[in-house]
């Protein structure tokens, strides 16, 4: 990363050492990722494509662009599958794959259903249980 310069105020080197943290997380965990996501992604944080550029590349809007690489980057921000990866040995493997599509890819609780060949409820009441646990193991954490 470049240093920042010697004559910034205090709040605004605070405010870009933030961005460059942030910016630093996402690129460790982008190899979560799998497909189109991981794909932008790079492309974003990499290789310092712009919205434009992926956009003509894709042969879709721009504005669509924007908004997947703003819901991916909240959905790895967030941390709730990586609070999943760490308590693993709490999860079943189908409850860490039902987690794995629900927090990071984002998929709805029906599309989970019909892929992990469980019913509605069931994946409903599974994700209700990763999500007691998961704020569980965070409130420990921040206490």
């Amino acid at each position: 990363m470049k240093t920042i310069h010697t004559n910034i105020s205090p709040m605004t080197s605070k405010v870009k050492n933030e961005y460059r943290d942030r910016i630093d997380l996402l690129r460790s965990r982008v190899n979560l990722l799998t497909g189109k996501d991981k794909l932008l992604m790079t492309m974003y944080l990499e290789n310092g494509n712009s919205f434009r550029q992926m956009a003509r590349l894709a042969g879709t809007n721009e504005a669509s662009i924007a908004r997947r690489i703003h819901k991916v980057t909240k959905r790895l921000i967030d941390g709730e599958y990586i609070t999943c990866l760490r308590s693993r040995d709490k999860f079943t493997e189908i409850e860490m794959a039902i987690a794995k599509d629900y927090f990071l890819l984002g998929l709805s609780i029906r599309k989970i259903a019909g892929k992990r060949h469980r019913t509605y409820y069931r994946v409903r009441e599974t994700l209700k249980k990763i999500q007691r646990l998961v704020r569980t193991v965070e409130a420990t954490r921040k206490a």
